[in-house]
């Protein structure tokens, strides 16, 4: 079972440590989203230096290339991909029923690859599989997301969540007593929490993946800013104090963190900070900023007085501006890198305030800046 020790909790937040074969992961923690196995834009070093603890990656995405045995016999995830630290697969399932003409039945999901139009199909025995073979630290469960928002489509989605979870489970306890006899590194399966907006589907799911013992819980579904929070205490309050919970898909949005860790979630993980970053939207105290305004062709001052990260520290927001309006490569770098920093050390900051008794202040002080 997966170690989790919990250092300091006050209601719902708390401050932990979560133990893996790779390292350790001080929580609450931000992931960094390696949907392919790196973080777009971003070298892994670059990660390390920026504080990140752990990656997470994208079963899907990896089947369709380089393929789980490639990976296998590269050493694992964090062998392959040079992080060697803490790592997380999501099963895919997101992106599975995300595509056209995806045929879900009882026994999994058939669809086309979007890079050579091949005919696959997953189902739960052989995610976990995959998960296996790629090697990540924490696997989550494979999952039905409903595309709709009908409370009878979400309940059905669920109840096949919930099915698929016990195959999960099955499949994984035969791949770790096989690992266990080739003195190999254990790993963990997270259940997935699903149920969509209705907190009576969210109560039930929780019952029944905590009534499963898994060793963790990831908690899914597409959420909006209104009802996030009841929803979260709604699951956190069924699920067992001793399991880390992950907080699939979010972060983007900094309220999102702070709603999340004071409502129970010790991980998140997210591919919004580098997307934007990307696009030339960045963050800052005082709100997101578009850098690409012309506004800022003439600013010789760092884009963040009070950030460490390298773009804040060596270069201007005039700087930043014109290698956008020159579409150059290093652009979108040194935004991907600040944006990453920025929202790693919002939740390192957010976890020393746990610890610290000052989680209410640091939040009032943080949203009242950042939305005013």
């Amino acid at each position: 079972m997966l170690k989790f020790d919990v250092l300091k909790s006050k209601n719902l937040a708390r401050a932990g440590i979560i133990h893996t074969p790779h390292g350790d992961i001080h929580t609450p923690a931000f992931v960094g989203a390696a949907t392919r196995a790196t973080v777009k834009a971003l070298t892994m070093q670059e990660m390390r230096d920026l504080g990140s603890q752990a990656i997470l990656a994208n079963t899907y995405h990896l089947v369709l290339t380089p393929g789980p045995d490639l990976i296998e016999e590269a050493g694992g995830l964090a062998e392959f991909s040079s992080w060697h630290g803490p790592t997380f697969t999501d099963s895919g399932g997101f992106q599975i029923f995300s595509i056209p003409g995806v045929k879900i039945s009882e026994e999994g999901a058939k669809f086309k690859s979007h890079i050579n139009g091949d005919k696959l199909e997953m189902t739960p025995e052989s995610s976990m599989r995959a998960q296996w073979k790629i090697g990540a630290d924490v696997h989550m469960a494979f999952d039905h997301l409903a595309k709709s928002d009908n409370h009878a489509d979400m309940r059905e989605a669920m109840e096949r969540t919930h099915d698929w979870l016990t195959r999960c489970l099955k499949e994984h306890h035969s791949l770790s007593e096989n690992a266990k006899r080739n003195n190999q590194n254990e790993q963990y399966l997270f259940a997935v929490v699903q149920g969509g907006k209705f907190n009576d589907l969210r109560a039930k799911s929780a019952r029944f993946s905590a009534a499963q013992n898994p060793d963790g819980f990831g908690i899914g579904g597409v959420f909006t800013a209104d009802g996030m929070a009841e929803m979260l205490r709604t699951v956190n309050t069924i699920l067992p104090e001793n399991k880390p919970r992950h907080l699939l898909g979010m972060g983007q949005e900094p309220i999102d963190l702070f709603v999340g860790v004071e409502n129970g979630c010790d991980t998140f993980d997210c591919v919004g900070p580098t997307r934007m970053a990307r696009n030339g939207s960045l963050y800052t105290l005082d709100g997101r900023i578009n850098i690409k305004n012309a506004k800022y062709k003439h600013d010789f001052s760092p884009l963040m007085e009070d950030c460490d990260c390298e773009l804040c520290q060596n270069y201007t927001k005039a700087y930043l501006h014109h290698l956008f309006r020159t579409d150059e490569i290093t652009a979108k770098v040194l935004a991907s890198i600040h944006n990453e920093r920025f929202v790693v050390r919002t939740v390192d900051k957010i976890r020393e305030s746990i610890l610290n008794d000052t989680f209410e202040e640091y939040k009032k002080d943080f949203l009242g800046r950042y939305y005013k």
